[in-house]
């Protein structure tokens, strides 16, 4: 990673205001408001954010957890930590040096790295930077990397890519490549209703319009509200739980969004040490999400 300066946060970012940040942008004729920020930037923020001294609210992973179907645990699901990571996250994606706007952005790529299981006690440091920006066939990609430690150790490490869409800048390249080419069939189906999305947005903070209501995803180009990808993974790896070791990697690729209400069909196979899994349409086969595990 580049070196960069570390910016110590006294408590996690409120969200409302950075919404209303990120917001801002999207409005009709907020360009013609010298106000609102341009997104021209070349390069990521050389900034690295950095809170000390998380703990779990354990009210809201029990709800987390029942939203996304992990079972109960003495450990915390290894998606959970990218939910708390959510507010730097969106703190640095309104910044003025970063190099799109974070309303419409696509999270394209989720790699998790669970170095060993993280307690539900824990006190842990987060912290979250940019670390490249990179060509790509329909605009440019940001890499955002959020890590946890306790002490000196780093316990988890998250790497998502963000896919600003604009004129054809490269050729697609990053972790995709380390996910299945096609879903395994999925003998198990889920049934999403239509409320999905506001109850993920409500215990993760993820308020994006596309998942919460018709109109406001119409807003944006969508048809009904869409499915959060990190609700698709973190069901995916519930559905896995009881085939995960302690250390474990899990890469995903989100292809096309999930439609709420809709029914999916879930897919996994073992084999050499990983498990390739997959989220599909159950009326289509059309992939939603495919996703690799691998022991660290």
């Amino acid at each position: 990673m580049p070196e960069v300066a570390t910016k110590l946060l006294r408590e996690s970012p409120s969200l409302v205001p950075l919404y209303v940040k990120a917001a801002l942008p999207a409005l009709p004729g907020a360009q013609l408001v010298p106000a609102v920020r341009r997104t021209t930037s070349d390069s990521v923020p050389d900034t690295r954010l950095e809170l000390r001294g998380v703990g779990v609210d354990q009210a809201q992973l029990t709800r987390y957890r029942e939203v996304c179907g992990f079972p109960e645990a003495a450990t915390v699901p290894a998606t959970y930590p990218h939910v708390l990571a959510f507010p730097l996250h969106l703190a640095l994606m309104t910044a003025a040096d970063f190099p799109f706007a974070v309303m419409g952005a696509v999270h394209v790529e989720n790699t998790i790295e669970q170095l060993r299981p993280l307690g539900a006690d824990e006190v842990f440091d987060l912290s979250v930077q940019a670390t490249e920006l990179r060509r790509h066939p329909r605009g440019r990609t940001a890499t955002i990397v959020s890590e946890a430690a306790v002490g000196a150790a780093t316990v988890w490490r998250g790497t998502s890519v963000f896919l600003g869409r604009g004129r054809p800048s490269g050729d697609a390249a990053g972790s995709a490549a380390a996910v299945p080419p096609e879903a395994p069939a999925g003998p198990i189906r889920w049934s999403l209703d239509p409320g999905l999305g506001r109850r993920y947005a409500a215990v993760s903070g993820d308020r994006n319009p596309i998942h919460l209501y018709r109109l406001t995803a119409r807003a944006f180009g969508f048809a009904t509200p869409i499915a959060h990808g990190m609700w698709s993974k973190a069901r995916c790896l519930a559905a896995l739980t009881p085939r995960l070791p302690d250390a474990y990697s899990v890469t995903v690729a989100f292809k096309k969004p999930v439609p709420l209400p809709s029914d999916v069909a879930f897919g996994a196979r073992e084999a050499g040490g990983t498990i390739d899994f997959g989220l599909a349409s159950a009326k289509s086969q059309a992939p939603h999400l495919l996703g690799r595990v691998s022991k660290n």
